[in-house]
């Protein structure tokens, strides 16, 4: 009986030693037995499809990041990953902190600066994925993590962009927040736009004279247009269209929109002075107003607030 007793306590022990060991195993792991890393809400290794159809396996959250696309870096610094971010690209101007990063080139990026910058994880984009292949593929040979993100052309393609970035850096509740903010500020925009009686007529330039470029149908401001229930003169035709100046002169739009006040100087007094365009409704009522080419034009949390700037500018008295 002393035999048998001082065996089960032995047991006991064991047992009890061996629990101890698995509960701090787990401790130790973050109580997580599959093996991965947990940060927060999200959970590594994870792959994403990026816009190229490649399976981009990202091992753990990034801790640095490059951007090579303002619109990149528009969602990273939404995400909260401004510690995270190393290096933008030369175009980025927001927030006010992007302009505080490195810069590694413009569409031509440097490729050695960025690798210097030992990233985990760099942001490109489908639009210049294609020009940049070569150095895209010489960050992967250096061990870097390549994730393109998609050119979106309507608000579920920004949207996903979002979820994506927030998915690949461990901010996907963060993302899942900006994405339902932005549905919830463009219902509302949608909502007071069925007030709108008589649909306005707009033309708008996207480049000044003399290569004057307008927008057609198939692109995003062409649906923003129609989120806020005006119509767009040049939606017979697609994509970006070199202007025919008579003709959108004979279609005689309401408002005139022009998107490169960034560049140029006093653009909408450009238009009023514009030799044939006198007759033209929008110049002789002085409807002819510039709105951030950055809003309306980056896809990312802003694109919202660009729907907003062009319904305040053609609709005033509905978008007070």
């Amino acid at each position: 009986m002393k035999k048998l007793s001082s065996l089960l306590l032995i047991l006991f022990l064991t047992i009890g030693a061996l629990a101890g060991c698995v509960e701090k195993k787990d401790q130790t792991n973050g109580g997580n037995k599959t093996g991965v890393e947990k940060t927060g809400e999200a959970v590594f290794p994870v792959t994403i499809k990026d816009a190229l159809g490649n399976n981009v396996v990202i091992k753990q959250k990034p801790e640095k990041i490059v951007s090579l696309m303002p619109s990149n870096t528009e969602i990273a610094f939404a995400l909260g990953l401004d510690k995270e971010i190393v290096g933008v690209s030369d175009y980025d101007n927001y927030p006010k902190a992007a302009l505080k990063k490195e810069k590694i080139g413009g569409q031509e990026f440097n490729t050695e600066k960025i690798i210097g910058l030992k990233p985990d994880l760099v942001l490109a984009h489908a639009s210049s994925a294609a020009l940049a292949k070569d150095a895209l593929q010489q960050l992967r040979d250096a061990g870097i993590t390549v994730l393109v993100i998609n050119n979106a052309e309507n608000f579920d393609q920004v949207y996903a962009s979002i979820e994506m970035v927030g998915k690949a850096t461990g901010e996907t509740n963060k993302a899942d927040e900006i994405v339902k903010g932005m549905k919830e500020k463009l219902a509302g925009i949608k909502e007071k736009a069925t007030k709108i009686t008589e649909k306005k007529k707009v033309y708008i330039e996207v480049a000044p004279a003399p290569d004057i470029y307008t927008t057609g149908k198939n692109t995003f401001m062409d649906e923003m247009l129609r989120t806020i229930n005006a119509e767009n003169i040049a939606n017979d035709q697609q994509g970006w269209i070199k202007v025919d100046q008579e003709a959108m002169i004979q279609r005689n739009p309401d408002v005139i929109i022009t998107t490169y006040g960034f560049y140029v100087k006093n653009p909408a007094e450009q238009v009023l002075t514009r030799k044939g365009w006198e007759n033209v409704k929008a110049v002789k009522n002085k409807q002819v107003i510039d709105v951030n080419s950055d809003q309306v034009n980056r896809q990312g949390p802003r694109i919202v607030e660009g729907v907003e700037d062009l319904a305040k500018a053609i609709y005033p008295e509905v978008f007070k």
